[in-house]
């Protein structure tokens, strides 16, 4: 099986580094059947129940764990983005009221359809999630289900500065034992490599369709509800928003009241922005351009990170007026830079 996701990864030309091979032997390593596991379990309490996988954004965390969920055929395998998973189990809660330890009857109709869950983006903000999550994890441990989990922090560093902290480290902590916590390293960070290889063919045309594969394939399962951003107490149109990445129309955003306080927001909420819908405009749009010149303004000062899908228009062909020309040229200048390689290889200030 290893030799097949090596092979997988090499066919997206990612060869595979040595912690990343020490990742997929360690998946490899894990037993999806379930009552040999328990029987295991019972005679050595040493065998690991799944694995916590935490490292740095785009190393190919989420990737490799695809890449291994693909070789299980034969197995029932649920995939959740994290917060998918949450909004599954609080639907689960609110149609069992008044049950004694519903978390357990969640846990068993949750085991009793697979054999493995991964889940995608573990982190934790809410202090209801924070007590939640790990009860949860600890019923469906306890009933001997895989699960394989990827972070972005060390389960000892998630929930930083949330209410009752201790107590849900605490809680984590019983759950992790039984997990094998994996560091995967590196210095290459593969969305970006991805994202950044989407121009080698410079008469690509990005569709709506396209651009939600780009968005599955790197980050998680598009949803079409997902299409409002909240922003300084306000609501925004998007096209879609997860909390590492939104996309956004620039006809329809930057025709809205928004500001530079909102591109600030924007940038710092958000480890990548991706805009598409560009036009050609003149000074009749001179509005939507002047914001769009101040999102650039801070987002270059900000190293944010942003892949404009501008198609067959050229940079500078966007805009075409004479009122805004020596700001424009400053704009034109800075993303052009930021289409490039050495841009994106900058640290997030």
């Amino acid at each position: 099986m290893s030799k097949n996701i090596i092979d997988a990864l090499k066919n997206q030309d990612i060869k595979a580094d040595s912690s990343q091979l020490n990742l997929i032997e360690s998946l490899t390593k894990i037993k999806l059947d379930k009552n040999f596991s328990n029987a295991i379990r019972r005679l050595t309490r040493k065998e690991n129940l799944g694995i916590y996988i935490w490292g740095d954004v785009g190393r190919g965390k989420t990737l490799i764990v695809k890449e291994f969920i693909r070789q299980l055929k034969d197995k029932r395998i649920r995939s959740f983005h994290y917060i998918d998973f949450m909004t599954l189990i609080h639907d689960e809660l609110k149609n069992n009221p008044g049950i004694k330890n519903p978390l357990k009857k969640i846990a068993k109709k949750i085991t009793s359809k697979c054999d493995l869950i991964f889940i995608d983006e573990f982190q934790i903000e809410d202090v209801a999630d924070a007590m939640i999550i790990t009860n949860i994890l600890e019923e469906i441990l306890d009933q001997g289900l895989k699960i394989i989990i990827t972070s972005n922090a060390h389960p000892d560093d998630l929930y930083q500065d949330g209410l009752q902290r201790q107590k849900f480290i605490k809680s984590m902590q019983a759950c992790t034992t039984k997990l094998e916590i994996f560091n995967l390293k590196g210095d290459i960070d593969y969305r970006i490599k991805n994202i950044i290889d989407l121009d080698s063919n410079k008469n690509n045309i990005f569709l709506e369709k396209d651009i939600i594969r780009i968005i599955e394939d790197n980050f998680i399962p598009y949803n079409n509800q997902s299409n409002e951003i909240f922003i300084n107490e306000r609501n925004f149109k998007c096209k879609f928003v997860t909390n590492n990445l939104v996309w956004i129309d620039f006809m329809v955003f930057f025709k809205d009241a928004t500001g530079p306080k909102d591109y600030k927001e924007l940038t710092n909420k958000h480890d990548w922005i991706f805009i598409s819908n560009f036009n050609k405009c003149d000074d009749y749009f001179d509005d939507v351009i002047r914001r769009f010149i101040s999102f650039i303004d801070i987002a270059y000062t900000n190293k944010a990170k942003v892949k404009f899908f501008f198609n067959d228009l050229r940079i500078d062909e966007i805009y075409k007026g004479t009122k805004l020309k020596i700001l424009w040229s400053r704009c034109e200048s800075r993303l052009n830079e930021m289409i490039s390689y050495d841009y994106f290889l900058h640290d997030k200030s």
